[in-house]
């Protein structure tokens, strides 16, 4: 007897339904996606967790009666009509899959009218996507699609799926990721008939991150808009995230998700994910994340959406041209290479800070930069005015006074000229180190340093980075070299020994030159470490502070 069969179609109807949609968040992301392709510029999203049951009402074009009973059958749609378009999508949805999925899964229910038409159309499917009932419907021009006890012919997957708390953060994050991509839409969301949140339309992306996360302040962000590609991004020194939860990358309106890589395409998102936080490597503070949104309009013919049923996984081609062009934009937002930083913290938030003297009491000196800062474009020219506890130089620029912590921003300064000069030296005499473990001989092998055996447990160095080869501590740094992981963790090892340390004092002249080398970094907005190294006293908060804008009169109690 064969024990190979054909499933029932219902069966496989039933498994393919499973396949799109997945859980109540994968529900609102097709209906979202279906009223966004319909043109709506306002949606209300109300969801019911322990009912099972979402509604969306958007302001679309519509359908007619026609359109109605045709719209829940299966892969029944009106994007595409042969394979060529497969290669040209330009809408969020083409497979017509969501609406007979959601009728398989549980009750569907759609009202519908088109703007010139009178009246509306309320229509109820069953499983197979056939019309059940029909009536007209006094309703304003749009759609609204409702789905009840989702899952309640499949009571598996009901306990498969997290908590309603759970859920809910997964709808919010839908919502978040559409309203991202789309900031020109109006969002009205509930949660069990009660108002959830809103978000107001923008002009960009940037007007929705600043509602979506209401503690960030429009100075923590930067943004760049450009044909094909639209950026936002958090400023190190003030915005990021303890979680890596606000990576986001979009492509064509969707907001997509880092696959496995395939063996016979180059087209790993992985990789533009990467080009998004490599950027920020050795700028952040130690397990702490960026916040960017990277939203890339790509040709429709180099994007093959048939990778995953909830098109959040995608080949995209040419992804090497993708890469450079993100790391670019990050550099061109925060202004790498320019000093534009600004301030948005009040003085009365500050707190003191000092950093530990460390245990190397050595002094370090300043050089001179080559040329002079002013020649540079884009620099606004700072003119230092004294120390501060041997540890801050207060400086006076155009716009107001800034205070510059000595050590990390010369710290800034020396780890990118090791980054773009990783130089070694013959040492005159080897150094003898004692009781190094193999990984640590492998490593400095590895940084290019040369390690000899020279007896028991000795091993002789003839070779070191040229900022440490004539220091009188060179031993303890190699040491410490030998103990990180990698170049990249050498590098802020060798610039975090070789900076002036704090409690050192300095004159006029090598505080004017450390500004001006530091002005001139990539980054200047925090160390290696990704510690801020400026605070910004604006010119405007101190003529609050002191009051300056009072009338002379009236300041005086006179009438």
């Amino acid at each position: 007897m064969a024990t190979i069969q054909s499933l029932p179609i219902d069966l496989v109807h039933l498994i393919a339904a499973g396949e799109v949609i997945d859980s109540l968040a994968a529900a609102v992301r097709e209906l979202v996606d279906n009223a966004l392709d319909a043109g709506a510029t306002r949606l209300t999203v109300a969801v019911w967790p322990q009912a099972w049951r979402v509604r969306v009402t958007d302001n679309g074009r519509g359908m007619d009666l026609a359109d109605l009973q045709r719209a829940a059958a299966p892969h029944a749609t009106s994007k595409i009509h042969d394979s060529a378009d497969l290669w040209q999508i330009q809408t969020l949805g083409f497979r017509g899959e969501a609406l007979h999925s959601l009728a398989q899964l549980g009750n569907l229910e759609i009202c519908s009218r088109l703007l010139a038409s009178e009246p509306g159309w309320r229509v109820v499917y069953d499983a197979q996507g056939d019309v059940t009932s029909c009536q007209s419907v006094a309703i304003a021009p749009g759609s609204i699609v409702t789905v009840s006890q989702l899952f309640a012919s499949w009571p598996v997957r009901r306990e498969g799926l997290p908590t309603p708390a759970q859920q809910l953060r997964a709808i919010q994050k839908v919502i978040h990721s559409s309203a991202l991509c789309h900031p020109h839409v109006t969002w009205q969301v509930q949660q069990q008939d009660r108002p959830w949140f809103s978000l107001a339309p923008g002009d960009q992306a940037q007007d929705i991150l600043l509602q979506i996360l209401p503690a960030v302040e429009p100075g923590d962000l930067r943004s760049l808009q450009q044909p094909n590609l639209e950026l936002v991004l958090g400023l190190p020194d003030r915005c990021h995230r303890q979680r890596p939860d606000w990576v986001r990358l979009a492509v064509n309106g969707r907001c997509v998700e880092a696959g496995d890589r395939a063996a016979t395409s180059n087209a790993w998102l992985g990789d533009l994910e990467q080009s998004i936080l490599l950027p920020f490597q050795q700028t952040l503070p130690r397990h702490r994340h960026p916040v960017c949104f990277v939203h890339l309009r790509v040709p429709p013919e180099q994007i093959d959406w048939n990778r995953h049923p909830a098109k959040t996984e995608i080949y995209l081609q040419a992804i090497e041209t993708w890469q450079a062009q993100i790391t670019e934009a990050i550099h061109q937002a925060l202004g790498w290479g320019q000093t534009n930083i600004s301030s948005t913290e009040p003085v009365q938030q500050l707190i003191k800070a000092a950093e530990s003297k460390g245990y190397y009491a050595l002094n370090r000196t300043v050089q001179a930069p080559k040329s002079h800062p002013e020649a540079q474009i884009g620099l606004s020219p700072l003119r230092a005015i004294a120390q501060i506890h041997r540890t801050y130089i207060l400086a006076e620029h155009p716009e107001g006074m800034w205070l510059v912590e000595q050590h990390i921003a010369h710290e800034r300064v020396l780890y990118e000229q090791l980054s773009d000069h990783w130089h070694l030296v013959d040492l005159a005499l080897p150094i003898v180190l004692s009781d190094l473990r193999v990984a640590q001989v492998e490593q400095l092998q590895q940084l290019g340093i040369s390690v000899e055996p020279f007896g028991n447990n000795l091993w002789a160095v003839r070779s070191a980075p040229a900022l440490l080869a004539s220091r009188e501590d060179c031993t303890d740094a190699l040491i410490e070299l030998s103990l990180g992981p990698n170049l990249q963790t050498a590098l802020v090892a060798t610039a975090c020994r070789s900076a002036i340390r704090n409690g050192v004092g300095l004159s006029l002249e090598e505080m004017q030159n450390l500004l001006n080398q530091w002005q001139r970094t990539r980054n200047p907005r925090t160390c290696p470490h990704g510690r801020p190294i400026c605070l910004i006293l604006e010119e405007s908060k101190l003529a609050r502070f002191f009051r300056r804008n009072w009338v002379i009169g009236k300041s005086h109690g006179l009438q």
